[in-house]
């Protein structure tokens, strides 16, 4: 008989763990809370254009190996776009495009960091350095320091900071740069744009991530054995001795199982794990994890502002602007109310903003970020200023990421837990990773891993980085491949 794997939390980290017990005929029962999969990864109905709205941009990069493999292994895939280029709008409006020449890494992207209008040659040189620095080994010096400390003592001038360091961290990490620590920024960095010509790569869904992971993925799971329960919440796992014998769900019924997983945000976990587990020294670090928010404002015009997919904005509150009418999340005719209340149809065009760690909104109304927002997309593309606004959403994650301070590491704990047969999984257990959809990903194949040795099947689940490129191991001192 198979073993019973019990799965509590429908977002990434558990969707990866149920992918790959499923995927060697070791089928799971999945809990979720919510009416939707996804977790933090999802979308939300908007009733005004009866559209699936993603509640925040999600993309990965060439570097995320392990969600890569989750979507090729799953067929999920063929649903997001691989973008040739990236688009920097400079403080000018000049629009940069940053790509990748022919040479190897880490010289394929001289062109790129070349073409940045809004760098004087200076400040690009002082940005060599900078970049060179960073990919030495963290010493523990550094990694007691705030990043922003740490560009001080390495000398980056204020344009390459704004310009450069808070425009590829803020976005990637979602904290400011005196709530980074250096490991996470180097690993971001060396991942992305040191080690392997393919790490900087950006690909993009082109369906709602409800689409991906409610619809493709739920088929995907279910045709190969495995069982999903929505809005099934969990109140407790239940002990028997020394291990976990069920979960009792807040409807009192009790589910039982063999091996169990817990995939939920850090600020929940402890509310569910047995009183014997809520003291132990190796969960104390839970406490401390902090969160940061990212906020998206999604606005529907009446015609196109810009024919670009994206631009990543330069010195300006919006960070990123995401196309998604030629991304191909929503159709360009969008059904809209009318103001009698009847609905029409109007040809409108939607664009998603991102603006990561907004701790500086808060208490700000929605009413002024949204008209500091059109004022910039105005300066950028004066169309804007001519465009009617239809519709708009604001969505603020308060709780979008862990914080990468100095120290984190320590605090997170092990998929391992204290009691033999309960994992544990999020992008906050130690992966290795920031809070990124890889880092969910990498804890759901590292907690199967260890259910795998568990029931006498041990397998290699996690997927190796990429291969650290010759030259980027001359010229950087990178190992032949940089740690998982």
């Amino acid at each position: 008989m198979s073993p019973r794997i019990v799965i509590v939390g429908g977002g990434l980290a558990g969707l990866a763990a149920a992918v790959a017990l499923t995927e060697r005929n070791l089928p799971c029962l999945v809990l979720e809370s919510r009416i939707r999969l996804g977790g933090r990864a999802s979308s939300f109905h908007d009733p005004t254009t009866g559209s699936e709205i993603d509640n925040c941009q999600h993309v990965t990069l060439g570097c995320c190996t392990n969600f890569r493999h989750f979507c090729e292994a799953t067929g999920l895939a063929s649903s997001f776009r691989r973008e040739p280029a990236l688009h920097f709008v400079g403080p000018s409006g000049k629009v940069d495009r940053f790509a990748a020449g022919p040479l190897p890494a880490p010289l394929h992207l001289l062109g790129g960091f070349a073409s940045l209008s809004y760098l004087s040659w200076q400040e690009k040189q002082a940005l060599a350095r900078g970049l060179k620095a960073l990919a030495r080994p963290v010493s523990s010096a550094d990694e007691a320091l705030p990043f922003s400390e740490w560009l001080k003592q390495h000398r980056q001038p204020t344009n390459v900071v704004n310009r450069f360091w808070f425009v590829v961290l803020v976005s990637a990490l979602s904290e400011s740069l005196d709530r980074i620590s250096v490991t996470h920024a180097r690993k971001v960095i060396v991942d992305a744009f040191l080690a392997n010509r393919d790490g900087w790569y950006v690909d993009i869904p082109t369906v709602p991530l409800e689409t991906l992971y409610g619809g493709l993925l739920v088929e995907w799971l279910t045709s190969r054995g495995s069982q999903i329960r929505l809005q099934t919440g969990v109140e407790k796992f239940e002990m028997a001795g020394e291990i976990v014998s069920g979960v009792r769900l807040n409807s009192g019924e009790i589910v039982e199982g063999d091996e169990f997983l817990a995939a939920v945000p850090f600020h929940r976990i402890r509310s569910l794990l047995p009183d014997a587990l809520t003291s132990h020294p190796d969960l104390q670090g839970i406490e401390q994890l902090e969160p940061a928010p990212i906020s998206s404002l999604h606005l529907w015009f009446d015609r196109p502002i810009t024919d670009l997919p994206h631009a990543v904005l330069v010195d300006r509150l919006c960070q990123w602007v995401f196309n998604r009418t030629l991304l191909g999340n929503t159709p360009a005719s969008t059904l809209l109310a009318g103001s009698q209340g009847t609905d029409v149809v109007e040809k409108s065009f939607y664009y998603q903003i991102v603006i990561s760690a907004s701790h500086q909104l808060g208490g700000r109304s929605k009413e002024d970020i949204q008209q500091e927002v059109l004022k910039e997309l105005a300066e950028v593309w004066p169309e804007t200023a001519n465009a009617i606004l239809l519709h708009s959403r604001q969505v603020t994650e308060h709780r979008a990421v862990f914080s990468p301070v100095p120290g984190i590491d320590g605090l997170r704990p092990a998929q391992q837990s204290p009691v033999a047969n309960l994992q544990l999984a999020g992008d906050w257990t130690r992966t290795g990773w920031p809070a990124t959809m890889e880092g969910a990903v990498r804890s759901g194949y590292l907690a199967a891993e260890n259910i795998l040795s568990r029931l006498g099947k041990p397998k290699r689940v996690i997927r190796p980085n990429l291969k650290t490129a010759f030259l980027s191991r001359v010229i950087y001192g990178l190992p032949a491949n940089e740690p998982g």
